[in-house]
Parts: structure tokens; sequence; C-alpha cells
């Protein structure tokens, strides 16, 4: 008997389209569909192996001539901050963190929209409505939660998915 996770994996390539890291430059990315019945431990073995995830899809950058954008995965409890990260730990100490259900709220689609605008404003996420960003937030196949954190005074200050 083959367990779900002996099932094949489909793996597609993306057109060609502008880099959002790096002018005058081309992206390729691979793609993996997440929307399976063992999603969770497709996605745990694509995310070791260098994917990220955006939706249902898993992705990896395969630019050619290229590596810039490869993710790293840090030993956290091997970590010695240097003096910058140190600065930045103590600028950030009075952060609230909360780890809360996958649900989109606008107060975080306004800071993800301002992100957008000062980092990506002519990549292929600039167009993104609040209702894009819903799904981009509830619609998915993963076990997944959102970390916020607010600064004393409750701004919304960042927010991430994991």
């Amino acid at each position: 008997m083959t367990s779900s996770q002996d099932r094949p994996h489909f793996f597609y390539t993306a057109p060609p389209g502008a880099c959002p890291y790096l002018p005058h430059r081309i992206e390729r990315k691979i793609l993996v569909d997440l929307a399976t019945p063992d999603a969770n431990f497709l996605h745990s073995r694509l995310s070791h192996a260098g994917f990220r995830r955006s939706h249902t899809l898993a992705y990896a950058p395969i630019c050619d001539g290229c590596s810039a954008c490869i993710p790293i995965r840090l030993p956290v409890s091997r970590l010695t901050p240097n003096r910058t990260q140190k600065r930045a730990i103590r600028r950030n100490a009075d952060l609230i963190r909360s780890l809360l259900p996958p649900t989109a709220t606008d107060e975080q689609y306004t800071l993800f929209r301002r992100y957008l605008d000062s980092r990506h404003s002519d990549g292929e996420m600039a167009g993104m409505s609040v209702h894009d960003y819903r799904i981009m937030v509830e619609e998915t196949p993963v076990d997944t939660r959102l970390v916020e954190f607010r600064a004393p005074d409750t701004t919304l200050m960042a927010a991430r998915a994991c």
C-alpha cells in the first residue's frame, strides 16, 4: 500500500518575467500545486528545499545565471547576533507578538499595500486588491497561522504567515 507521500507530484515552470528584486533581470520559477491531500507534508519538504509559498502554490526561483534570491535557513539556536542585529532586537523589544488564525484584516492589507508600493510597485503583485490579499491569506491547503507584531499603542507594525 502506498501513502499519499509516495504519490508523484508535478512540477511546472512559469514563463519568464521581470525579476521583482533585481532591475533588468528575468525571473523564472518552478511551481508545485500544494492542493493535495498531503499538503502539509509536501509543503514542509519543499520549504526545506528552498521553495516559498503563495496561495496554493510552492515555488522556487530557477533563473539562468543568477542565484541572488536563494532563500536561507538559519539555525536560530546557534545564531549569535552581531551589533546591528542586537540594536534591532533592542529597538523592537517592546513589540507585542500574537499568533492568530489565517484571517485577513483591512489593517493588515493597509500595511501590505504600503510594502508593495514601496518595494514592488511595478511587480506582479502590485495590483493586488484587498480581496486578493484575503484569498492569499485565507485560502490555503497548508496549516497556516499569522503572526502579528504590534507596538505598545497597538499599531500593527508587521504581519507574517507561517
